[in-house]
This record gives C-alpha cells, structure tokens and sequence, in this order.
C-alpha cells in the first residue's frame, strides 16, 4: 500500500511508477568471470527524467555493487566524484574493487562507467553500526510535513521563465514524496541565504532490506544541493544559460535508515569561491534521529563572469 494520501491519481501514478523504474535500476546483474579482489556488475537507467543520467542514482547503484562484495558491516561513508555525463539509454558496468578487508572496516572502490568511459568514481567504507547512544544533533524546527506544499505544488505553480523545465517534475516526478516550504530556485523561488528543509520519503514500502534502505536514501541525498548554491548565489542566476553541475558527492551513515519513513533534509550553503560552492546537509528521521549528513561541491558557470578554467 503506498503513502500518498491526498496527491491527486496521475501523479500518484507518476511517483509508483518512478519507484518501480527505480528499484529495477537497482538489480545488478553479476558479470562473470571476475579477476581476483574485483566483482562487476551490469545495470539498467532508471527512468529518463534528466538530459542525462541523475547523479543519484549512479551513488545508489555504487551502494548496492559496493554492499554486495561486504559480508559483514552497512555502510558507514561513501565520497564519489562525477567524472562525466551518462547516456540513460545505454546500459552501464560497475566494477567493485576489494581495497581492504579488516577485522570491523572494510573499503570498496566503485566506479561506474558507460562503453569503457567512466561517469562516478567512489570510495565506500563499511562497518559495524555502533549500539553506543548517539550524541543528540538538534533536528530542525520546521512544520510537519503534512503542512507543507508537495514539490509538483511548486512545479505548477512556476513562473513562465522556469515553467519548461518544471512541468517535467510532475508528468516525470522523482521517485519520492517530496514536501517543501519554499519553491527551489529551479522551479522561480526567490534568491535567499540561510538554510532550508524539506521532507522526503519512499512512497510505498519496499520491504525489510537494510542495504535497499541506504541505498534509496543516499540517492536522495542528490536532491536539490545544487539548487541550494543557485539559490544563494551572490548574483541573480539566469535559468536559461547559466552551466551549473555537481563535482562530488558525500554521505555519512550515523544510524540504521528506515526510508518509507519520513526525513527531514535540511541544507545549507558552506562557501562560494570563484566558481565553485560548497554545500552541507543532515537528515533526521521523524523521531527527530540524526541519521546521516551530506556534502557537494558544485561547478557553476554564469554567462558574463570571466571563467579561468
């Protein structure tokens, strides 16, 4: 049974069928024969809602490759680069190198690559999650998340410069129920400082599966970073023109995810130096739990400022 209580029944249709397309990405396929200490796998695109393939999803298909070559431990940490852009209709390769295997922590190389050229590149680190009590991170005061607009709410109501690329956020949504308080940048929100929160969730369940759990919630990770950087940019950012992509990607694991559940995604911007933006974000859990923290550097290029790269 899904969750979407309220949401009208195309859209709720669109996000079902965003979850199933994504899970199928999901199913590696092992690829054999395999060279010692390395495994490779074979995987399908979600489906296409992007120029190219979504960031995320790469991080979650390096979480379940990576996941599969660890016996023991979940997921603690995971850094990647996006190196290139990916093709959504051509299948990809994920190789896994065994970069060490000791008695509490083991490290995973992915990388995720497209006719031999790679897109992401990420180092994963597994543990034993600790059963210590977790040093409270304050959760943030914001409405419930009943209260708040959903993210297709934003997206129809879009101003006419931005209304080409918003539509496409309802007819081809994201796999997730997505509840926020302000309109991102992308979509004709207003420029702003400060941080901001938004609430995400799966919108059906997909079983017990911890590593499934991670996995879904590090590609939501991907979601709006970049939006948070235009956002705060010194200058007004012309939708239209402007060249803006994430370099890296970051998440760390501080305690076991449950992602049919809500969490509240709270991001801020760090710096902007020259063209490049940093920003963070930590997600607690209902019960106010901080779960995980993120961080992405990102590129962005406006028409009219000299470029030195």
């Amino acid at each position: 049974m899904d969750t979407l209580h309220g949401v009208d029944g195309s859209l709720r249709s669109a996000i079902l069928g965003a979850l199933d397309s994504l899970l199928s990405a999901l199913e590696l396929e092992p690829v054999k024969p395999e060279p010692v200490g390395t495994h490779t796998f074979r995987a399908r695109n979600e489906s296409e809602r992007f120029t190219r393939i979504f960031g995320g999803q790469s991080i979650a298909q390096a979480v379940i490759a990576a996941s599969a070559t660890v016996p023991e431990g979940g997921l603690h940490s995971l850094h990647a680069y996006f190196v290139h852009p990916g093709d959504n209709h051509q299948t990809l390769d994920l190789t896994v190198d065994a970069v060490r295997d000791g008695r509490s922590m083991a490290t995973r190389q992915v990388s995720v690559s497209q006719s031999g050229r790679p897109l992401l590149v990420a180092m994963t680190s597994f543990g034993t999650m600790s059963t210590t009590p977790a040093s409270p991170a304050p959760a943030p005061t914001v409405p419930a998340p009943e209260e708040l607009p959903l993210l297709q709410d934003w997206a129809r109501d879009a101003p006419p410069e931005a209304a080409p690329n918003a539509l496409g956020w309802v007819h081809t949504p994201p796999p997730l129920e997505i509840r926020i308080g302000e309109a991102p940048y992308f979509l004709g929100g207003a420029r702003a400082h400060g941080p901001r929160s938004h609430w995400m969730r799966l919108p059906r369940s997909v079983g017990e599966d911890p590593v499934l759990h991670t996995a879904l919630l590090a590609y939501a990770t991907d979601y709006f970073l970049l939006d948070m950087a235009l956002r705060s940019y010194p200058l007004p950012v012309p939708l239209t023109s402007l060249v803006a992509v994430s370099l890296d990607h970051a998440v760390w694991l501080h305690r076991p995810v449950r992602f049919d559940r809500w969490h509240v995604h709270t991001q801020d911007l760090v710096t902007i130096s020259g063209e490049r933006a940093l920003i963070r974000g930590t997600i607690h859990d209902e019960d106010g739990h901080h779960v995980a923290s993120t961080t992405q550097e990102a590129l962005i290029r406006v028409p009219g400022q000299e470029s030195r790269r």
